[in-house]
């Protein structure tokens, strides 16, 4: 009994200076716990309206009455860019400006090339047929106020997915169609599902990952033509009140329409309405009157995008209609002799001005383009703009096939005669920039409360 009397203090004081030890460690283990909490969940306090949005993505209203979303706010943004302007701010907003800017040097290169691309026109694989120089991969547009965001496949799939995209018109139309088709492939492989006529001027392909239709059409007049031939007359005969049924009479199945027309108007032609000769352009030997190709080029365009709005617009079926502006050639010499377009880079915003024809011909489709949307206000559905590539195309002399439309042109020696093309693009080339536009208007298009349903 006597040593449990012993023993009983001496486990108290034991117990004691045990909890007098670990007290000490216990404030040591939470303190940094502690301080882990608050560092990384701080509490609720209270925040003013711009402390409560600011890692929000804002919303930019364009003068368009385009609603999109903005790009998260970077650490050093912009100064023309505020995540929280006022909404009366944002209003005023105007979307890009991508036809004025300059060419500047971009190490990345393209998307693709001429051999991981297999639907590349003959004529426009300049790698292939063996053009020596590759600076001409290495440029991209970047405009005056904004920047034009490098092409992204999956986002345009996305955009087009369960729809049908159909470029029409000439051989421009086919060039874009065939750029935007190498770009896609990056992403996900499409299958030829339809070809037909003379040098498959009629084809569709299909993309199975997005159930989504890419076509051209061959109408390099837009309107009913008869095309100049080898057994008939050496000109073209042009009916400016119909549109061309070849591609009009799909239009129910199309989504979206890219139409492209204008170095076609510069052949000779007899232009009709209805059964009447309205004249003719470069038409010696023909008794009629010489009435250029400007105003023919007008009546066309207009008779074209008023087909469109009637067809579509009043049945209230969606269609979206993109106008690609006319593009410059630069022959600078004749088209058969070597060096008839030697340019190896692009041209200084000093050194060439848009003017004369070509800036005719952009005037006429970007003012048809501007007077039909007016005319279509009255249908919700109804969407057109005008992807106005003449400036920054005639800025690339350095783009176009040349000698090498042909394979190895030069194999023998330089010859005194070799046909160049000064008018197509090469591909992979600038034509791409195209449809880095491209995708920009759509994506504007597609953001919250564009379309009225």
């Amino acid at each position: 009994m006597g040593s449990t009397t012993l023993t009983t203090p001496f486990k108290d004081q034991t117990h004691y200076s045990f909890a007098k030890k670990l007290l000490p460690w216990t404030i040591y283990a939470f303190f940094p716990i502690v301080i882990f909490r608050l560092y990384f969940y701080p509490l609720q306090l209270p925040q003013s309206s711009r402390d409560r949005f600011s890692n929000t993505t804002p919303i930019i209203i364009t003068s368009s009455s385009t609603l999109s979303l903005a790009p998260p706010p970077r650490l050093s943004p912009p100064p023309h860019f505020s995540p929280y302007k006022a909404e009366e701010e944002r209003a005023d907003e105007t979307p890009c400006d991508y036809t004025s800017g300059k060419w500047v040097p971009d190490k990345s290169g393209p998307l693709y090339n001429g051999t991981t691309c297999g639907t590349i026109k003959d004529g426009q694989n300049c790698i292939n047929h063996g053009r020596p120089d590759f600076d001409y991969l290495y440029w991209r547009w970047k405009p005056k106020q904004c920047e034009l965001p490098r092409f992204e496949p999956n986002t345009f799939l996305q955009l087009i997915r369960n729809k049908h995209i159909a470029f029409v018109g000439d051989s421009m139309a086919r060039n874009q169609l065939e750029s935007l088709l190498c770009m896609l492939s990056t992403a996900s492989v499409p299958e030829l599902v339809y070809k037909d006529g003379e040098e498959n001027k009629f084809r569709r392909w299909h993309f199975p990952s997005h159930n989504a239709n890419v076509s051209v059409y061959w109408s390099p007049f837009l309107v009913k033509g008869i095309e100049k031939s080898k057994l008939g007359p050496d000109y073209n005969k042009l009916y400016l009140d119909h549109v061309d049924e070849r591609w009009a009479s799909d239009l129910d199945h199309i989504s979206m329409i890219v139409l492209s027309i204008g170095h076609w108007f510069l052949h000779p032609a007899v232009y009709y309405e209805g059964d009447l000769v309205l004249g003719c352009h470069y038409c010696p030997g023909l008794n009629h009157t010489e009435i250029g190709f400007y105003d023919v080029l007008r009546k066309a365009l207009r008779t074209t995008l008023k087909t469109i709005i009637e067809r579509r617009g009043s049945n209230g079926n969606a269609i979206d209609v993109v106008v690609t502006t006319f593009s410059p050639s630069h022959f600078e010499g004749d088209w058969d002799k070597a060096g008839a377009c030697p340019k190896k880079k692009p041209y200084n915003e000093s050194e060439k001005q848009l003017e004369g024809m070509d800036a005719d011909m952009r005037k006429i489709e970007v003012e048809e383009v501007n007077a039909a949307k007016d005319n279509a206000k009255q249908f919700a559905k109804f969407r057109l703009e005008a992807l106005d590539v003449t400036k920054l195309s005639l800025m690339r002399p350095d783009g176009h096939p040349g000698p090498y439309m042909h394979p190895f042109p030069f194999a023998n020696g330089v010859t005194d005669r070799v046909q160049n093309d000064c008018v197509h693009w090469c591909l992979p080339g600038p034509i791409d920039t195209w449809n880095e536009i491209l995708l920009q208007v759509v994506k504007k298009w597609e953001g919250p409360s564009e379309r009225v349903e």
